[in-house]
């Protein structure tokens, strides 16, 4: 009975593994969609004054930080994906983690790897989604990133839910 039982949990966290892979794929198929319909820096209106897709490309982190690093952030952000996957990866595993934490780690591990695999087969990662108001503009980011931001968010309510539970 405890090897029934062992092998449900096991299934159960499967499903965060899948989450990840649909987020991996969603990822992956809006870039090559864009890659593929559009020239670099070309900018198409969605929503006039707010919303834009372009085609940019970044060799670096968020904001293209470390962008004119010289190459070696690619290998570095490689490492870092995969490392906080990885780790994300075992806590589900190991069943450390409560079903919310589970879901924004299924997010973060997807967006990581999403973006590990342009790093991989681009040498930089492709970004197309322009957020704008007037003259201000928020950097250029993609699906991955999005997934990124939402797991974190997600973290971050589950921390605070915990906190109010033992406090």
């Amino acid at each position: 009975m405890p090897e029934a039982a062992s092998l449900r949990r096991a299934s159960g966290r499967a499903v965060w593994f899948v989450l990840a892979f649909v987020v991996i794929v969603l990822d992956q198929l809006t870039k090559v969609w864009v890659n593929g319909s559009f020239q670099y820096g070309e900018v198409r209106p969605v929503i006039d004054g707010v919303f834009n897709l372009t085609l940019a490309y970044n060799r670096g982190a968020a904001f293209s930080f470390l962008a004119d690093a010289g190459g070696w952030q690619r290998h570095f952000f490689t490492l870092f994906a995969l490392g906080v996957s990885g780790w994300l990866g075992w806590q589900i595993l190991r069943g450390g983690f409560s079903r919310l934490m589970c879901c924004a780690g299924a997010f973060i591990i997807g967006g990581a790897l999403g973006n590990m695999v342009d790093r991989l087969l681009h040498g930089h990662v492709i970004d197309f989604i322009q957020i704008y108001y007037g003259n201000w503009y928020y950097p250029a980011f993609n699906v991955a990133d999005s997934f990124i931001c939402v797991g974190a968010a997600l973290m971050v309510v589950d921390s605070l839910r915990k906190g109010k539970e033992g406090g």
